[in-house]
């Protein structure tokens, strides 16, 4: 009997995106006959363990990100926190060495966790970002991530190699020093043509404090609104529980299948534009409104460069208002990619040790 080859998955806790494009991923995996073990922290530790209540599960150090609640002092906070974070990959490097020899573990697949890979197996690392934006910065941020990416045997790039490409300058680069694959948008969803429930969907998402700051502005600008709201908040907690907002139905999260029927549902999304956000909305091929969250130059690019597409309308979240919906009449709306990955292909590389 041939033993089934241990993979161990370990996304980022920085909002929920890289949990939720790693579902596709860890199922794929299932499929082709590996043993997964998942490895994070908090709440993407938590989304993972619900998904997936059958597979081994691993608690990682903590990066501890935050944003500030003035967005403009992101990249001050990053700066002090940067001595922790290096300390974090430091130990992350240790406890996967451990791993190795405890789990026989045969092949890692890493979404920007830095100290997660072994220079003795196939160390993947998953990112849609080999150049990360950061204003004036942006070379230098670039630079490092890139020179990070170099210490991994393979670079999965979740987007299309070509011109019709969802990250844009964020996941394409000129270099040929980095071993980039890329695997086409990674999505959990799948189209379901069914009757609309939901005039608007707030789909929350994202690290504190600002994913609280985003919830109490809809909050504040929809309760009173007429039309039939859905507001899902992001929030991964033991039980699913609803709280009503005037004409607002909140809930704190949905599992995949439960959040798949709701967008199918909805007429409207208004989110942040994260890029995981973008690929299933993409995927879904609906529409919606996005809004930065502050301090995010990725989120920003990402928003504006849908909005000069005439693909979704954008604004900063200090400027936001239900009147800003309207926008949306205008926009094209985001459209359906189909993958063809060969998965079984891309897996191949865990079979050559």
């Amino acid at each position: 009997m041939i033993q089934r080859k241990t993979i161990l998955v370990a996304p980022l806790n920085w909002g929920l995106g890289h949990a939720t494009r790693c579902i596709p991923i860890i199922n794929e995996l299932i499929i082709h006959g590996f043993n997964v073990i998942l490895a994070s922290e908090g709440a993407a530790l938590q989304l993972l363990q619900k998904e997936f209540p059958k597979l081994e599960t691993i608690t990682l150090p903590s990066y501890n990100i935050h944003y500030p609640k003035n967005g403009k002092h992101f990249k001050i906070s990053m700066l002090v926190k940067a001595p922790h974070i290096l300390k974090t990959i430091k130990e992350e490097k240790k406890q996967v060495a451990s791993l190795l020899k405890q789990r026989n573990i045969q092949g890692i697949i890493s979404d920007n966790r830095w100290g997660v890979r072994s220079k003795k197996i196939p160390s993947v690392f998953l990112t849609h970002q080999i150049n990360v934006l950061s204003g004036g910065t942006s070379k230098i941020t670039g630079a490092m991530h890139r020179r990070l990416i170099k210490k991994f045997s393979h670079c999965w790039v979740p987007d299309f190699s070509g011109q019709h490409n969802l990250s844009g300058k964020l996941g394409h680069t000129n270099t040929s020093s980095i071993p980039i694959q890329y695997i086409g948008p990674l999505s959990r969803m799948a189209v379901r043509y069914l009757p609309k429930k939901y005039d608007l969907l707030l789909l929350l998402s994202g690290p504190e404090p600002q994913r609280t700051l985003f919830e109490r502005k809809l909050i504040n600008e929809f309760k009173d609104d007429a039309r039939v709201i859905l507001m899902v908040r992001g929030v991964v907690e033991e039980v699913e529980n609803t709280r009503q907002y005037g004409n607002i139905k909140a809930i704190n999260f949905l599992k995949t299948e439960a959040l798949e029927k709701a967008i199918n549902q909805s007429d409207i999304i208004i989110s942040r534009s994260g890029y995981t956000t973008i690929m299933d909305l993409s995927s879904l091929g609906k529409k919606a409104f996005f809004v930065p969250t502050p301090g995010q130059y990725e989120q920003k690019y990402l928003a504006k460069r849908l909005k000069d597409k005439a693909i979704a309308p954008s604004c900063k979240q200090e400027n936001f208002s239900k009147e800003k919906i309207k926008e949306v009449a205008f926009y094209k709306g985001l459209q359906a990619l189909e993958n063809k990955q060969d998965f079984g292909e891309l897996f191949s590389l865990f079979h050559s040790k």
